[in-house]
């Protein structure tokens, strides 16, 4: 078990890259770090699709799953604003405490609630999410198929999980979503190096 949670915890710095100092210990963010880290970061994801894809808006509930420091959560949040609500999610509470830099630098900070989660399950509520986001996340998972079963029960009638990975893990995550009963919506790669597939919960 500790073998794994050192698997996801190398993972969750998918999303966090440039979030520690030259010594190696936590830093919090400087405005200029999380300015030139996000736009980098936004030149090459297009978060924006990611946000289309989970056809959110004001008042909606999202949870983003292994959100890391947060450089696709602020995105969420601005659009869910100002009625609406973010539970971003991970195993590390340091460094959801370095997305409160983020969040703060972009006026953000009430729209997002922070939580730490066991690596193998969602802990996520019932019956809450119009929508689940998984980015770069999913291909950790011991048992993904279980993962996402136990995430679909967290959907509202009609709520979507949509997963975002890199293009070599597009076989594995596609059967997996099938697995669980997921039915596909979307499969598309607006950018080259990954693809964005929807699912709705109830059907294969």
């Amino acid at each position: 078990m500790r073998l794994l949670f050192l698997v996801l915890l190398v993972a969750a710095s998918c999303r966090r890259n440039a979030e520690t100092d030259p010594g190696g210990g936590s830093a919090m963010l400087r405005p200029d770090d999380i300015a030139r880290e996000q736009a980098r970061f936004d030149a090459e994801r297009r978060p924006e699709k990611l946000v289309e894809a989970l056809a959110i808006g004001p008042g909606s509930r999202v949870a983003d799953i292994g959100a890391g420091s947060g450089l696709l959560t602020v995105h969420l949040a601005r659009a869910v604003k100002p009625s609406g609500r973010v539970t971003a999610t991970d195993i590390d509470g340091a460094v959801l405490d370095l997305m409160q830099s983020r969040l703060a630098a972009a006026g953000l900070s009430d729209v997002v609630e922070r939580k730490v989660v066991d690596a193998e399950h969602p802990g996520l509520e019932a019956g809450v999410y119009d929508a689940i986001l998984l980015a770069e996340v999913d291909h950790f998972f011991t048992d993904e198929v279980a993962w996402l079963k136990e995430a679909a029960k967290a959907l509202k009638p009609g709520g979507r999980i949509v997963m975002s990975n890199r293009i070599h893990h597009h076989t594995r995550s596609m059967a997996a979503a099938r697995s669980a009963g997921l039915k596909l919506v979307s499969d598309t790669n607006p950018v080259p190096t990954h693809f964005i597939a929807v699912f709705t919960a109830g059907g294969k």
